[in-house]
């Protein structure tokens, strides 16, 4: 049996804050491995400031080479079409029955778990691994859970406060401000050659090229 952590997102691009909540989970969760899982199709698509679902996969990996704790599943991206938490769950179980699951997320998004698809049976399939968020009681999120399993499938993790969100940084890379330092070194240099996020015609003809290829 091994335990795994999944960690879904769009990941445009993937950066420090992505990588220190995987880390973190990791080692106060117990887990083995987390999973970087970048959806197909974000929500509130923006086509100008998405490279695509092949592009972000690739960052994904890059970002995850050289950690002995980090893998990148492809599965939401090879599936297609929106991403749903449970059908992602499902898939993972099927394919190795014996793995315990733990699905991370922000205490944030945990406040608005009874409006997941499925949530009970999200519960059934994986752990709820929280990482506490500024603002967001403890308590509360207990409540937001609790209608869905039977107190055992809730787990929390400390991780430290990080201003930085993908969205900041595709703003700084369209203004030419540096953001190094921010963006693992490998994600940045495929960044800076393929001209994702500085101009959105070339971002998204090579998009293109890389679903193609």
């Amino acid at each position: 049996m091994s335990r795994i952590g999944i960690l879904g997102g769009t990941f445009n691009p993937p950066h420090i804050g992505h990588l220190v909540c995987a880390q973190d989970a990791c080692d106060q969760l117990g887990l083995g491995t987390v999973l970087l899982v970048p959806v197909h199709s974000p929500p509130h698509k923006d086509a100008a400031d998405d490279p695509g679902p092949a592009a972000r996969l690739l960052m994904c990996r890059l970002a995850a080479a050289g950690d002995e704790h980090l893998e990148v599943s492809p599965l939401e991206v090879d599936r297609g079409g929106p991403s749903y938490t449970v059908a992602t769950l499902r898939a993972l179980h099927d394919r190795s029955p014996e793995d315990e699951l733990t699905f991370i997320v922000g205490a944030d998004m945990a406040m608005s778990f009874a409006d997941w698809r499925e949530p009970a049976e999200i519960l059934r399939l994986a752990r709820l691994g929280v990482a506490g968020r500024e603002g967001v009681d403890d308590a509360a999120v207990t409540r937001a859970v609790a209608p869905f399993h039977d107190g055992t499938r809730l787990a929390r993790f400390a991780m430290p406060r990080l201003d930085v969100s993908s969205s900041m940084l595709r703003r700084r890379i369209a203004e030419g401000r540096p953001v190094r330092h921010l963006i693992p070194d490998a994600v940045l240099a495929a960044i800076e050659e393929h001209g994702w996020y500085r101009d959105a015609a070339v971002g998204a003809a090579s998009a293109r090229q890389e679903v193609q290829g």
